[in-house]
């Protein structure tokens, strides 16, 4: 599916968070809300794999490495923000990790916990510093939730179980920010990436969604057209 014409915002003067910004999606939200007159502090564990990655620090685009998992790190993390900014109007969650396998009854809890970590703990943490902030602003949360959260199935329960938490943890989040913090998350399905093709290289790609066609939608709901719109699970699977 080719990229379609970006939707036209305008983030002058606004600091956006991006997490999980050296992979696909991230460095695309980050280019996205960067070309849209953002401030973008782009956040990862890791610097940006140039394989994967549209990340290209400039003048609107600043690197923070940081441990998402750790609270420490996340605190001090939106205090660097802030005292290098002076604001933070968007924060957006996309912070994440796959892992199929085994059934429940034969799930490692290091990988339960690895998931929970990486998937959700990484979004309430950053919710949960990045609000005061954020209510001061009267910004927004856009988090990245998955297809597969709508139901159970078979081999992924736990990915599953984590993104599922995503869209509650939006939906608490808009509810009690209503009328100061709009919060909601996009669910992706396959994303088009160089390393799942690489993964899937039998699958028919023409039919993934390209990680620029999901950063799109989550600029939209950060912006004044999505203005009424908070607590929302959008998809954005495309033909996936």
């Amino acid at each position: 599916m080719a990229p379609t014409t970006a939707y036209s915002v305008d983030f002058d003067d606004t600091v956006a968070v991006v997490t999980g910004a050296s992979g696909a999606l991230g460095s695309a939200a980050v280019e996205r809300f960067r070309t849209a007159g953002a401030t973008v502090c782009a956040v990862d564990v890791v610097a940006p794999d140039d394989e994967d990655s549209l990340l290209e620090p400039d003048s609107k685009t600043h690197f923070y490495e940081a441990d998402l998992t750790d609270e420490r790190d996340v605190e001090e993390l939106m205090t660097a923000v802030v005292d290098d900014h002076g604001r933070i109007d968007h924060l957006v969650n996309i912070a994440g990790t796959w892992r199929g396998g085994d059934h429940v009854e034969e799930t490692d809890l290091e990988e339960f916990d690895l998931l929970v970590d990486i998937n959700l703990k990484t979004a309430f943490l950053a919710s949960k510093h990045a609000l005061p902030h954020l209510q001061d602003s009267e910004g927004s949360i856009v988090s990245v939730s998955a297809r597969s959260s709508l139901e159970g199935g078979e081999g992924d329960g736990p990915y599953r179980i984590t993104k599922a938490g995503i869209r509650l943890l939006t939906e608490t989040l808009a509810e009690e920010n209503e009328g100061t913090v709009r919060a909601n998350c996009v669910m992706p399905s396959v994303i088009d990436t160089p390393t799942n093709r690489e993964m899937m290289p039998d699958a028919d790609h023409d039919s993934w969604v390209d990680p620029a066609e999901i950063a799109d939608v989550m600029a939209f709901l950060c912006s004044d057209g999505a203005s009424v719109t908070s607590g929302a699970a959008v998809p954005v699977y495309g033909e996936a």
